[in-house]
């Protein structure tokens, strides 16, 4: 699972536990959970996101999403009826809100076997009722969900497998009405969205280039191929990685094998105002997916132990 972007607070599951970790101090080294949630009996957590605050968090299993307290008493639990026997390639998941006043829940029902297409569904985060609905046209094993810095839209991201990927942006309304948007591919992935909130950035499935768009609108901005980077797009391509490191510059990861079968990556860095290349940043990094910029200048990695551990670039 590759994260949410840009959270104040992410989550890691260990021992099965959810760990939360708060993130926007500027101090560098291994992060100390700052709270630990202990999910309901036989629950095994998909996804889960913590509330600001850290008093409450939200998580997905197979079959149900659940709202606990810190002190782990339930405050709701929604169940996916009807309850699947699928035990693999279904991963439904959750977000919150920016303003944590609901949580967004991707259901794969078609993969998990249950009648019906996918939805994506939310929440009232204090009670649980339903405010919005969406059945979608997707057959997906799993999304990811971005939740917009500025304007609190959230970003869903669905994974078809061979099929490709769609992109989706929902919003609830000052009336309360939901507002859901289809972006027109079915071959890119969502990648990052921009901490100023102007752009976003997707990687061909093909992963033969990457591009920058226009948020909300989905413009391109512009589009770098493997080629622009200097490598042969046959040896070469551009992994599902990366992100914003700072409103101005991204990362973009290339990946391939060696001559004997090794794989390796590198990290460019892009100025996302020109289009222009910056050159390599150097990560200490085991897969090209462990990397997970926060967008004002540093960048997370996993730690010996399972803690995420913080790094900003070193002044020379």
């Amino acid at each position: 699972m590759i994260p949410a972007r840009h959270p104040k607070v992410i989550t890691r599951h260990r021992d099965r536990r959810i760990l939360a970790y708060v993130v926007d101090s500027g101090t560098p080294g291994t992060l100390v959970p700052a709270a630990v949630f202990q999910p309901q009996a036989d629950d095994e957590v998909v996804e889960s996101a913590v509330r600001s605050d850290l008093e409450r968090v939200v998580y997905t299993t197979l079959n149900r999403v659940v709202c606990l307290t810190r002190g782990g008493d339930l405050v709701w639990a929604a169940d996916f009826e009807p309850r699947s026997a699928v035990r693999h390639g279904h991963r439904p998941g959750c977000a919150l809100s920016l303003d944590g006043r609901t949580v967004w829940v991707y259901r794969p029902d078609a993969m998990a076997g249950r009648a019906g297409a996918d939805q994506w569904i939310v929440h009232d985060a204090d009670s649980g009722a339903v405010l919005a609905r969406w059945e979608l046209e997707t057959v997906g094993h799993g999304a990811e969900h971005l939740v917009h810095p500025v304007d609190g839209s959230v970003y869903l991201d669905i994974g078809e497998g061979q099929d490709g990927s769609v992109i989706l942006r929902g919003t609830i309304t000052v009336a309360g009405e939901p507002d859901f948007v289809a972006y027109p591919w079915s071959d890119r992935i969502l990648i990052d969205l921009a901490p100023d909130g102007e752009q976003f950035m997707t990687v061909d499935h093909g992963q033969e280039d990457v591009a920058f768009h226009r948020h909300p609108t989905g413009e391109v901005l512009f589009t770098l191929s493997v080629e622009t980077f200097g490598y042969d797009p046959q040896e070469t391509f551009v992994e599902w990685s990366g992100g914003y490191l700072t409103p101005d510059t991204a990362i973009v990861t290339l990946g391939g094998q060696t001559e004997d079968e090794e794989e390796w990556f590198r990290y460019h860095l892009v100025d996302v105002r020109t289009g222009t290349l910056g050159g390599e940043i150097p990560v200490d990094a085991s897969s090209p997916y462990e990397l997970l910029p926060l967008g004002e200048g540093s960048w997370l990695t996993n730690g010996p132990v399972g803690h995420p551990v913080r790094w900003t670039p070193l002044v020379t």
